[in-house]
């Protein structure tokens, strides 16, 4: 038997803010969107080139976006997170780096930043 994980659910207040948030920064691309699914939701599932897993981005105009603060993230790898941290700085994101000195810190300890979405989840940042 072969078993896979095929994608993760979360659910956005702007649909098309959503995606172009993860499309610009974390560099996912849409794969196909749903204007109306079985249970009346739209949906939107984007995917990074190359990875197996995907994120669903569901939105209800009837229900509101509400989670306990830290209780959800995502995750993505970059080549190189001090490459990848300016450019989002240049796209005017604050960066919640760990350790808070990274770029001196980055050079032999551990790599790791975390931006946060529309909606309040955090993306986990790590390098390859």
């Amino acid at each position: 038997m072969n078993i896979t994980f095929d994608h993760t659910r979360i659910r956005v207040s702007d649909l098309e803010k959503s995606i172009d948030w993860y499309c610009k920064t974390c560099g996912f691309v849409l794969l196909k969107r749903t204007d109306k699914s079985p249970s009346g939701n739209q949906l939107a599932h984007l995917q990074i080139p190359n990875s197996h897993h995907k994120l669903e981005l569901t939105y209800s105009p009837d229900f509101k976006v509400k989670f306990p603060e830290d209780l959800i993230h995502v995750c993505i790898r970059v080549d190189d997170i001090v490459v990848y941290c300016e450019m989002l700085e240049g796209l005017g994101l604050k960066t919640d780096l760990w350790p808070t000195n990274w770029r001196d810190k980055f050079k032999d300890g551990k790599r790791m930043a975390f931006i946060t979405d529309p909606d309040g989840y955090e993306v986990e940042i790590l390098e390859h």
